[in-house]
């Protein structure tokens, strides 16, 4: 059949507010305004690619949910089924200006947001159908229990139907009761992926297991195909359910700006390489790169490459530098 598109995602988007100067958020001034949310983020840089990507999601029926809707026009993602919520407001967050590379401090405000309250009513079959891939990742799925079995649902029909399906743990404990029901329940959807896109320190956590090869193979013996795991300054590593495995190099790049979206990056690199045929290896390869240039940037999706700047920058010889991509 011909597919509507080739990548659907679902979750939260939010309003960001990234602070213009360093110091404590509470003495900043000035901000700048951004779209932010892991998935959104996905289906941005999917869709720069060239591929047709569509976001599921609810958005308050307020300024930031209209921000949101102008974002996705913009980007050219698709929203057909993102529902307007006039009961329940559009998140946002408050992003502290990073130096030397640290991890920006962030303030949520997302606590009985619309998009909390995403659950079963907000699958489409048909639009769901019309999608060769399906992305999840745990930000979702940590929402609420009704969005996590949105997740869940989907995940499986979309596996029934013989579509495939990517996982990023993108772990939130903080939105989770516990640990062991994040653990738990996120490695419940990870066992319906084909390809699962961990960081080291999540993959530790999700399976108790040190080392990348045997993170990896918890997954594999779940019936999960791909498994790429990032392990930071060493760049990545990936092992097949055909036992194929490796380790591509990270990046380095001459200045961190802003860490925050790098893994979203990655999942793009990966993910988009993949649905293209190209080889895992050369799909990490990607992954890494584009984790590399989105943290050099400001916000979440700025550093988010067009087909024709990764055609041209991934030939490019790449500069000597101070820190690592992913």
């Amino acid at each position: 059949m011909n597919n509507k598109l080739d990548v659907v995602t679902l979750g939260e988007a939010m309003m960001m507010f990234v602070a213009t100067q360093t110091g404590e958020l509470h003495e900043v001034e000035q901000f700048v305004r951004r779209a932010a949310g892991a998935e959104l983020n996905v289906a941005i840089g999917l869709s720069r690619v060239g591929l047709r990507s569509g976001w599921v999601s609810r958005i308050g029926n307020d300024s930031f949910g209209r921000f949101i809707q102008a974002t996705l026009e913009k980007e050219h993602v698709d929203y057909e089924c993102v529902l307007i919520d006039s009961e329940h407001a559009t998140g946002f967050q408050l992003k502290s200006k990073a130096e030397n590379g640290t991890d920006p401090n962030v303030e949520y405000f997302r606590k009985g947001s619309a998009a909390s309250h995403l659950d079963l009513t907000d699958f489409n079959e048909d639009y769901f159908y019309g999608a060769r891939h399906l992305h999840l990742s745990g930000v979702a799925a940590a929402l609420s229990s009704t969005s996590y079995q949105l997740s869940l649902y989907a995940a499986k029909w979309m596996r029934n139907a013989g579509k495939t399906l990517s996982f990023d743990p993108n772990l939130r404990p903080s939105l989770w009761k516990n640990e062991a029901e994040m653990v738990t329940q996120l490695n419940q959807l990870a066992f319906h992926a084909n390809w699962v896109l961990p960081g080291l320190k999540e993959g530790k956590i999700l399976t108790g297991y040190d080392k990348p090869e045997d993170i990896a193979d918890f997954y594999l013996s779940q019936g999960v195909e791909v498994v790429v795991i990032k392990t930071g300054e060493q760049g990545a590593y990936y092992k097949t359910s055909e036992n194929q495995q490796g380790i591509v190099p990270a990046l380095r790049v001459k200045q961190v700006i802003d860490t925050v979206g790098a893994g979203d990056g990655f999942a793009v690199g990966v993910i988009s390489a993949l649905l293209e045929g190209q080889p895992l290896h050369q799909a990490v390869e990607r992954g890494n790169f584009i984790g590399a240039r989105a943290i050099q940037v400001i916000g979440d999706s700025e550093g988010l490459p067009t087909k024709m700047q990764l055609q041209q920058e991934m030939l490019q010889p790449q500069a000597s530098a101070t820190a690592s991509a992913v």
